[in-house]
C-alpha cells in the first residue's frame, strides 16, 4: 500500500476563510465571519481531526479547513520539503503513481482525446513532441515528471509546473520543460494548451477558485482538464469520517462529485464526466472483503478518489 504523503501540522500562520466556492462569510452570501466562530451561520462541523479540522458551508456544501494555513507558508512549505525526503518519497513510489494515473486518465477518456488530436491516428510514428503542430499538455503538479515523460514519448508537447524539489529532479533528468513558479506565476500564453492535468492538488491550494479561472485561461477553446482528487463523497469517507486516510493537514480542501463540477462551472467549463475508484484502503479489510468494496465503489461511482473531465467553454 502506497501511504500518502504528509507534512507535520504546523500551528502558526492560519486564518479564517470565506468559502471558495460560493463565498458564504464573506458578505456576498451568508453573512460575515464574525470572532473566530466559523460554524456561526455560514459553516458546520465536517470532520475533527484532533490538531486542525474541516467545516461544511451551509449554502453549497464544500468542505475546507478553517481555519486553515497562510498562503505564503504554503507555498513555502512545499518548495522546501524538508529537504530530499519527498524526492525519495515520490522516486520510490513513481511506478505506482503512473500506473495509477494512466488507469485514471483511460477511465475518464483522456486517450480517446489524444487519438483525436494527433491527425495521423498512429502516436508514435512521424510526430515529433518539438513540432510546433503537435498538441500541448500542462501537468500541474507534476511531481518527478514520469507521467510528462510517458506522454513526450506519445509525441505531445509537454510542460509542467512543480514547485516542489521534484521539480528540479524533472528538469534535470528527465530534460522536461517543467517550472518551479506557482501557475498563476508563470504567465503563460493565452489559449496556448490543448490539455491540462492536476493529479492530487487542486486540494493542496489556498485559493483553488483562482487555479481555475487560471487554467480556463491558458486552455484552447474547448480545451480539456482532467482533475483527480480525494472525494469526499466516497463509501472510505464516509466510514472512517475524521480518521480517514485524505483528512490530513496537507490538504487543505476536501471536494465530492457535488462541489468541484459547481466550481468548475463557475470558472466556465462544461463537465464531461467524473469517475471514481477505491473502496476500501489496503489492510482495512480481508483481500476478499476489500475486492468486492473496491468492485462496488467503481460501479455505483462511490470511490475514494475521483478524476473529473471538464471542457473549456468559450466564456464564463
Amino acid at each position: 500500500m502506497v501511504k500518502t504523503w504528509s507534512t507535520p501540522v504546523c500551528t502558526t500562520g492560519r486564518e479564517l476563510i470565506p468559502c471558495a466556492n460560493c463565498g458564504a462569510g464573506s458578505g456576498s452570501a451568508g453573512g460575515a465571519i464574525g470572532g473566530s466562530n466559523v460554524t456561526d451561520g455560514c459553516f458546520k462541523p465536517a470532520l475533527d481531526c484532533g490538531d486542525f479540522s474541516y467545516v461544511r458551508c451551509a449554502f453549497c456544501g464544500l468542505v475546507q479547513m478553517n481555519p486553515q494555513p497562510v498562503k505564503n507558508e504554503v507555498i513555502s512549505r512545499y518548495a522546501q520539503m524538508f529537504g530530499n525526503d519527498y524526492l525519495l518519497y515520490e522516486l520510490a513510489n513513481e511506478a505506482s503513481f503512473l500506473n495509477l494515473q494512466q488507469l485514471a486518465l483511460r477511465d475518464a477518456r483522456f486517450f480517446e482525446l489524444e487519438k483525436s488530436l494527433f491527425s495521423s491516428g498512429d502516436l508514435s510514428l512521424d510526430l515529433s513532441p518539438d513540432a510546433a503542430s503537435a498538441p500541448a499538455i500542462l501537468d500541474i503538479g507534476c511531481a518527478t515528471g514520469a507521467l510528462l515523460s510517458f506522454l513526450r514519448s506519445r509525441g505531445w508537447r509537454v510542460t509542467g509546473v512543480e514547485i516542489s524539489p521534484c521539480g528540479e529532479y524533472a528538469r534535470n533528468e528527465r530534460k522536461l520543460d517543467v517550472r518551479s513558479l506557482p501557475l498563476e506565476e508563470n504567465n503563460f500564453v493565452n489559449d496556448g494548451f490543448d490539455a491540462v492535468l492536476a493529479s492530487h492538488l487542486i486540494e493542496h491550494l489556498n485559493d483553488p477558485r483562482s487555479f481555475l479561472t487560471e487554467t480556463h485561461r491558458i486552455l484552447k477553446n474547448e480545451g480539456r482538464i482532467f482533475i483527480t482528487t480525494p472525494n469526499i463523497g466516497g463509501f472510505q469517507a464516509r466510514i472512517t469520517g475524521g480518521g480517514w486516510r485524505s483528512a490530513i493537514f496537507d490538504h487543505l480542501y476536501l471536494f465530492s462529485a457535488r462541489t468541484l463540477p459547481q466550481m468548475l462551472k463557475s470558472a466556465g467549463f462544461a463537465i464531461e464526466g467524473w469517475y471514481t475508484w477505491g473502496g476500501l484502503a489496503a489492510g482495512l479489510a480481508p483481500k476478499m472483503v476489500k475486492n468486492v468494496a473496491d468492485f462496488l465503489a467503481k460501479r455505483l461511482n462511490l470511490g475514494d478518489v475521483m478524476i473529473v473531465r471538464a471542457k473549456k467553454q468559450s466564456c464564463c
